[in-house]
């Protein structure tokens, strides 16, 4: 290949939009092309976590739901088992409950096989804590998961979508796969529901390859109307659903599993 035409697919990779090319070839001429690898946005670097901020597997969904576990967990968890999907619940410590207040609900959407990953204890800002706060944020709410369920996820999502290289590297040592997104839902923003379910009729309009949905599961409205509104829209249009583990193609949900605990006097927050 000539140095120009190198110089060329640098630059279009540079400045391209990943979520648009994933999957994609990119035609230099003369019947030259370059599949373009399905995987994270970012190279592998050493000692930092792999990142997806997009789901990787054609014509799949991931939806997930943030900041729980709450008191509408146990209503998404029906939803999604009546529909027979299976969604990703990326959890806190204490946020919006205590976790351990919510062990049931945890529990229950565990052995119904959707997948629990990992949100932090309390949903900082990582970018503005220490090293140590950081990790402190990955042990503690890992620490109150391995007892309720008796695993640890191999999956982690940042609050607020924000990191940094030191939240990559510590994910790393966690052994830890990082996750963002590319829809936004925006009801944690307190867009209404017509907001919500526009961002699904839009990307049922321009059907990307597949979906990546930011949801929270800690809102009435996201729980009742604008689930069961996305889930009909989405097959409408022929996508297939599935954890974040099955959607980025060959990664495993769980770092290991065991048998959960037994409550004792450190279930609190």
């Amino acid at each position: 290949m000539r140095a120009s035409a190198v110089l060329l697919l640098c630059a279009a990779l540079a400045s391209a939009n990943p979520i648009a090319l994933k999957g994609k070839r990119l035609n230099l001429g003369k019947g030259t092309t370059i599949p373009l690898a399905k995987r994270g946005d970012l190279p592998d670097k050493r000692g930092e976590a792999t990142l997806y901020s997009s789901c990787v597997v054609d014509n799949m969904v991931a939806l997930t739901f943030d900041d729980g576990p709450y008191i509408y967990e146990q209503d998404i968890v029906n939803t999604l088992n009546d529909a027979g999907i299976k969604g990703t619940f990326f959890v806190n410590g204490n946020n919006w409950d205590c976790i351990y207040d919510q062990a049931s609900s945890l529990q229950n959407a565990y052995w119904g096989g959707h997948q629990i990953g990992s949100h932090t204890w309390d949903h900082p800002d990582l970018t503005t804590l220490s090293w140590d706060d950081i990790d402190s944020e990955f042990t503690r709410v890992e620490q109150a998961i391995q007892k309720i369920i008796g695993a640890q996820p191999a999956f982690f999502r940042p609050p607020y979508g924000s990191y940094n290289d030191d939240v990559l590297q510590i994910a790393a040592n966690h052994g830890m796969t990082v996750v963002t997104w590319d829809l936004d839902t925006g009801d944690s923003m307190g867009e209404p529901v017509w907001y919500s379910e526009q961002q699904y009729d839009n990307a049922v309009s321009w059907h990307p390859d597949n979906v990546l949905a930011l949801n929270h599961e800690t809102y009435d409205t996201t729980a009742y109307q604008v689930l069961p509104y996305a889930i009909q829209k989405l097959k409408d249009a022929g996508y297939t659903f599935g954890t974040v583990a099955d959607c980025v193609g060959w990664w495993q949900p769980y770092q290991w599993t065991s048998q959960p605990g037994s409550w004792d006097d450190s279930w609190y927050c």
